[in-house]
């Protein structure tokens, strides 16, 4: 094995090209030396040159079969298999009274977020997770780190949001208003907390976020009684 030099001036040994690539010996005749990384082609043949070529022709081509989806049916077809969204994702919805009533929406909802339709059921276990998610935040809270509170806050607090216009369409009649007023009580001290947070007001935000982690468990254990009834 011969050994390397690198622009940096390090001496590397390299494994001989005729170990890597099978029949080799058939491909480059004695004498002929080819440097594939930093170096430079020492000796070149008509016949070296004629074998690049076609794998880069071949592989040009492979490459352009595949971008143009004209490989096979299945690729061309594959727009239709209902993973895809063509167009703009669609914007969430709520049909219940869950939104301010000054503004007609809420502060801390995160835009162009898909929400894929995982039922009531699957609503009712995300508001869980979700909301567990977010009393796990209390470490985060900090002067220096109130950019990350907000960001967290609005990512799990947009699901939480649709989520619970899903539950409360979907729970019986007896249960709505109770959970319409434990969903605008949860948040209109989102949006207190989302204010304090995007004031860089520590003490604020540490006091609304101890009134949110009580709203919190109470919504955990509301939401175990819902994923029976529901």
């Amino acid at each position: 094995m011969a050994p390397l030099t690198n622009m940096h001036g390090v001496s590397k040994t390299i494994t001989p090209i005729t170990c890597l690539l099978p029949n080799a010996q058939n491909t480059f005749r004695k004498g002929q030396v080819v440097v594939g990384f930093l170096g430079s082609k020492t000796k070149k043949s008509s016949e070296s040159d004629s074998i690049h070529t076609t794998r880069r022709t071949a592989a040009i081509s492979f490459v352009s079969l595949i971008l143009t989806g004209q490989f096979n049916e299945k690729i061309s077809l594959a727009k239709d298999n209902g993973f895809w969204i063509e167009g703009p994702i669609p914007e969430p919805t709520v049909t219940n009274n869950i939104a301010n009533e000054k503004t007609g929406t809420r502060s801390f909802i995160k835009k162009k977020l898909y929400m894929a339709n995982i039922g009531a059921k699957g609503s009712v276990f995300r508001i869980k997770k979700y909301s567990f998610d977010l009393l796990a935040m209390a470490d985060l809270i900090a002067q220096d780190t109130l950019n990350y509170v907000r960001r967290y806050l609005r990512l799990k607090s947009t699901f939480i949001y649709f989520d619970f216009d899903k539950v409360i369409s979907a729970a019986p009649v007896d249960d709505k208003q109770q959970l319409t007023d434990m969903a605008n009580k949860l948040f209109d001290n989102f949006e207190k907390l989302e204010e304090a947070s995007r004031n860089k007001n520590l003490a604020a935000t540490q006091a609304c976020y101890k009134e949110t982690e009580v709203m919190l468990k109470d919504v955990m254990d509301k939401m175990t009684i819902m994923y029976k009834t529901i």
